[in-house]
C-alpha cells in the first residue's frame, strides 16, 4: 500500500463521518426539529456529533491538501483551473471556504441564540453544509478519472 492510498483511505473514512453525519442530521433530525419546532433536537445532535465531526473535517483538510501535493498541485496552482484534477481541487477548496463561512456564521450568530424563532435559519445552514459536503464527495469521485474536463 502506498502512502497516497493510505491518505485516500483516511480521506474517505473522514468523508464518511463528515458527510454521513450531515446527511443523518438533515434527513432524520432536522425534519423532526422543524415539525416539533424544537431546537433542542438539533443542539443535542450537535453535542454528540461535534467530537467526531470536527476531527473528521480536520482530517479531510489535511489528507486533501496532502493528496493535492501528491498530484503535483502546489499552493500556487490551487486556483488555476488548468487541469481536470486542478479543477476539482480548486472547486473543492472554494466549497471548503463556503463551508467555513456557514460554520462561522452559525457558530457566532445562529447557535448562541438558537431558539424556535431562528430554527429555520439554522435549517438553511444545515442543508447548505450537507449539500456542499455531498457535492465535494461527488467531485472527489471524479479524481479517479482525471477530474473534471
Amino acid at each position: 500500500m502506498t502512502l497516497h492510498h493510505l491518505l485516500l483511505i483516511l480521506h474517505l473514512l473522514a468523508a464518511s463521518i463528515w458527510v454521513g453525519g450531515h446527511l443523518i442530521l438533515s434527513i432524520r433530525f432536522l425534519p423532526r426539529a422543524l415539525k416539533q419546532n424544537d431546537p433542542d433536537i438539533i443542539s443535542n445532535f450537535e453535542k454528540q456529533y461535534e467530537p467526531i465531526g470536527m476531527p473528521a473535517l480536520l482530517l479531510l483538510i489535511v489528507t486533501g491538501i496532502w493528496m493535492a501535493y501528491d498530484f503535483g498541485l502546489k499552493v500556487n496552482h490551487w486556483f488555476s483551473f488548468l487541469s481536470g484534477i486542478g479543477m476539482v481541487i480548486s472547486i473543492k477548496l472554494i466549497l471548503l471556504l463556503l463551508t467555513f463561512a456557514f460554520a462561522i456564521h452559525a457558530r457566532f450568530f445562529v447557535i448562541p441564540k438558537l431558539s424556535k424563532h431562528n430554527l429555520k435559519e439554522m435549517a438553511v445552514h444545515i442543508v447548505a453544509v450537507t449539500v456542499i459536503g455531498v457535492a465535494m464527495l461527488i467531485l472527489g469521485s471524479t479524481i479517479r478519472y482525471g477530474g473534471i474536463h
